[in-house]
């Protein structure tokens, strides 16, 4: 089985975007529409990077990062923060929250991959 991505979006138009061009490059990608049902997957199966809007219903990005990062087996997968929010002061936000990386919305296709190529590396050399 390929790499494992798990794309925690509640909009269907962003979530259809991102898994078309994840799966076009030949990743495994497993969707959630809200925070709980995100955290359920991630711990039911381990995915090798994690991508998460911040505004979710329920619980949201935030709180995802806070307790994918507490989880010991979960602790060290990399978890990608793709958001609409641009304003001065998110980015540093959302890294010391938990998240290893954050993409701006809307996702470039041409960019998109190789930026999580990129985290996907990292992840394999630590």
């Amino acid at each position: 089985m390929g790499t494992r991505i798990l794309v925690i979006e509640d909009n269907p138009a962003n979530m259809e975007l991102a898994r078309y061009v994840l799966e076009a490059f030949g990743y495994t990608v497993s969707a959630a529409v809200d925070g709980e049902s995100g955290l359920e997957l991630a711990r039911a199966e381990p995915p090798d990077l994690v991508i998460c809007d911040l505004q979710l219903p329920g619980i949201d990005g935030i709180e995802v990062a806070k307790r994918l990062k507490a989880h010991p087996a979960l602790s060290r997968v990399p978890l990608i923060a793709v958001t609409a929010y641009a304003m001065v002061g998110d980015r540093e936000r959302v890294l010391a929250a938990g998240f290893d990386g954050y993409i701006s919305k809307p996702i470039d296709p041409q960019t998109f991959v190789p930026q999580i190529a990129a985290f996907l590396a990292l992840r394999k050399e630590s």
